[in-house]
């Protein structure tokens, strides 16, 4: 199963910050399983949506920087901190900064908040995969150009 944790990117500087919303909704699919009469979000998957939002970001940043294509791959969580919990009718705000970007990776700072709490930060490190798949090219811009659609 994929999972999209991001609804909507509200703010986009390639290989700089990025920000984006996640509308949290009692019919995700997440909610069946872990916690039976209490719909909790798991922290796991609050990781994969700042995953999903840094890893675009330092990919745009190594296209913007070095006119190179390539996935990001998570490598390594650093300093990772949860600091409250997420439940239904919850709206998430993602935001990323790069720390550092090269030809071989990136690092990001990411964290999450509803509203003004902090529910999770940490460190993001990204190794550059590169494939020669023009499908999935295509595809991955659409779901951006989506997510950055205006409201």
């Amino acid at each position: 199963m994929r999972f999209f944790l991001i609804d909507r990117i509200t703010r986009w500087e390639p290989g700089m910050a990025a920000e984006a919303v996640k509308n949290v909704a009692l019919s995700e699919d997440f909610f069946d399983d872990p916690f039976p009469h209490r719909p909790v979000m798991p922290g796991v998957l609050i990781l994969e949506g700042m995953a999903q939002l840094a890893g675009l970001l330092v990919e745009a940043g190594l296209a913007k920087k070095y006119g190179q294509s390539a996935k990001a791959v998570l490598t390594v969580l650093e300093r990772t901190e949860f600091h409250s919990l997420s439940k239904p009718g919850d709206s998430l705000h993602y935001r990323a900064e790069v720390l550092s970007l090269n030809e071989n990776g990136g690092k990001a700072r990411v964290t999450a908040h509803r509203g003004e709490t902090l529910l999770a930060a940490t460190a993001m490190v990204f190794a550059f995969k590169y494939l020669e798949d023009p499908q999935l090219d295509a595809i991955r811009s659409k779901l951006l150009a989506l997510w950055r659609c205006p409201s």
